[in-house]
């Protein structure tokens, strides 16, 4: 199924060390959004860390004249041995509340899918809470399929 056209003035792109400040705003609010404490220093940290070592790939809305901010999606690679194939982690997806329900995530998901195709990827994986019904439907809509046949596991080390 093709997908709608992007919301009018909206851009995605790769993101730089240049677009911190405004992805570190974002990066808080989505952590916000999981009931973790504010810490915008350390979203700072932790962002700058990944476009320092390259170990994510940070894609940035912005909309308007003004390109403003307005979400963000962070992708993790990963590869499946039983496939023989590098598949991307769609660990993160967060859209400024000023800006939900005008086909930003549907726009950040298909510049994630793009990505994910261009570099040769077997696929894109994600989770979510069961309990964030709104985003359970955008991925429904976009063919995800859920996994009933596997448990996720963590063995946590936070001190």
């Amino acid at each position: 199924m093709p997908s709608p056209p992007q919301p009018r003035e909206l851009s995605i792109h790769r993101a730089t060390h240049d677009d911190l400040e405004a992805l570190a705003v974002l990066f808080d609010a989505y952590r916000q959004f999981y009931r973790q404490q504010s810490d915008l220093e350390g979203a700072r940290r932790f962002l700058h860390a990944r476009l320092d070592a390259e170990d994510s790939v940070i894609l940035l809305a912005k909309r308007g004249a003004e390109e403003t901010p307005v979400g963000f999606t962070q992708l993790y690679p990963f590869f499946s041995s039983v496939r023989m194939r590098r598949l991307w982690v769609l660990n993160d997806l967060f859209v400024a509340a000023s800006a939900r329900r005008m086909g930003v995530a549907r726009a950040l998901m298909d510049a994630a899918h793009t990505f994910a195709a261009e570099t040769g990827a077997a696929g894109v994986q994600l989770a979510t809470e069961r309990t964030n019904h709104g985003a359970q439907a955008l991925y429904d809509d976009l063919g995800y399929v859920r996994d009933d046949d596997f448990w996720t596991y963590e063995f946590g080390l936070d001190v």
